[in-house]
């Protein structure tokens, strides 16, 4: 009892001892005057969501349905100054089934105002469309342009590391990005035969050595930036598979965009013009097609090319404040695909559209489409839909 005790008196005087240690109120007293400094580290979701209601007329098959309502979560976290990550999965409802996904996911340091680095899985700039307006509350129509998205000939985002940054001319400006990726794998055919020699954009682990270079330099040549003109570069020495017949099949790629908004008052309101020219060219190879248990040999010159332009005009100056909120839109849009492929497709597209926007982020989108296309994987035609989403950013 008498050794408990004495240990107990040791213990409390070492507690007074370090209370009075840790509590100097000299010193306190000045730190608690000082003012408090928030932490630097944010967090912060941002996003965007949308549904409507499809109606399709192909070769007189007619399909109607409301779409699923999608939504796209945009995850933002700055962890100091410099050093930011950021993430957006999507979630929507396809072939009765939930799908999920993961658009992007990287983190970016900030190395000086006119130089950012990232890596993980980004957007790429291949052009601007994926990259700046494919969101379906900033994409001013329903549907995105021919040879984009699936089956498309350009490449929309990439695992790796990326550059970019702006410069200030003097008035004109500069933007620019370069990267490396995985690179694109080549379908061979023997999964699917009918897409043989087509590029599959999301390699998420690489099939070979070779990387996948690209980048894009964008010009803003008036000082209000009303304007720009961009031309981008995807390249690879490499799309097969190691040690395949096709691992030294190569890529190149290319596309130019530009970019017009503003408001003229002598049209009373906003003109935005979009548009942008894609190029892809696959290095030739021979592939196998079956034919009556028969295997054949076949080859084609592997070039493909696709184009969209887009006008786009709001009534912003007007005295009524129901018209300010109209927009009228359309697009043209172009694909060409290798003769003598087995996805072989020349098709041309005309949209028209009515937007109305509640607010500067919320938009209703009433718009007709035709598609004329001869080839393809559903054997040409014409197809004409009708739409009517609602989409919103938050």
């Amino acid at each position: 009892m008498k050794k408990l005790i004495i240990l107990l008196m040791i213990v409390g005087f070492g507690h007074i001892t370090y209370g009075q240690t840790y509590n100097n109120f000299e010193t306190d007293s000045v730190t608690a005057s000082q003012p408090f400094k928030p932490s630097k580290t944010q967090f912060m979701i941002r996003g965007y969501g949308h549904t409507g209601l499809n109606f399709m007329n192909t070769e007189g098959e007619k399909e109607s349905s409301y779409v699923g309502s999608a939504f796209a979560p945009i995850f933002l976290f700055k962890h100091s100054d410099r050093l930011m990550f950021e993430a957006e999965l999507e979630f929507g409802l396809e072939d009765n089934e939930l799908e999920v996904g993961l658009e992007y996911a990287d983190v970016m340091y900030i190395l000086n105002k006119n130089m950012t680095v990232r890596a993980g899985k980004f957007l790429l700039p291949f052009g601007t469309f994926m990259e700046r307006l494919h969101p379906a509350w900033i994409n001013r129509l329903p549907t995105t342009p021919l040879g984009y998205g699936h089956d498309g000939i350009a490449p929309s985002s990439g695992i790796g590391v990326e550059l970019r940054g702006a410069f200030d001319l003097g008035g004109p400006k500069l933007n620019y990005a370069v990267y490396s990726t995985n690179g694109p794998r080549l379908k061979d055919g023997s999964l699917e035969p009918e897409e043989a020699g087509m590029l599959m954009f999301q390699n998420f682990e690489d099939n070979n050595t070779s990387k996948a270079f690209g980048g894009r330099i964008g010009l803003l040549p008036f000082a209000d930036s009303s304007t720009e003109i961009g031309f981008s570069t995807y390249s690879t020495s490499k799309v097969g598979t190691t040690d395949s017949e096709y691992e030294n099949t190569g890529a190149f790629l290319y596309a130019f965009d530009f970019a017009f908004i503003k408001q003229i008052p002598a049209i009373g309101g906003f003109i935005d013009i979009k548009g942008q020219y894609n190029n892809s060219d696959i290095d030739d190879a021979t592939y196998i097609e079956i034919e009556d248990d028969i295997e054949e040999e076949y080859t084609f010159d592997n070039k493909s090319d696709s184009f969209y332009a887009q006008l786009s005009y709001r009534p912003t100056m007007a005295s009524n404040d129901f018209l300010k909120k109209l927009e009228l839109v359309g697009r043209y849009s172009n694909l060409n695909t290798p003769e003598g492929a087995e996805w072989e497709e020349q098709s041309d597209q005309y949209a028209f559209g009515l937007n109305y926007w509640l607010t500067w982020r919320s938009v209703i989108k009433v718009a007709y489409q035709t598609t004329d296309s001869v080839g393809g994987h559903d054997g040409g035609g014409t197809a004409n839909g009708f739409f009517m989403h609602w989409a919103i950013g938050f």
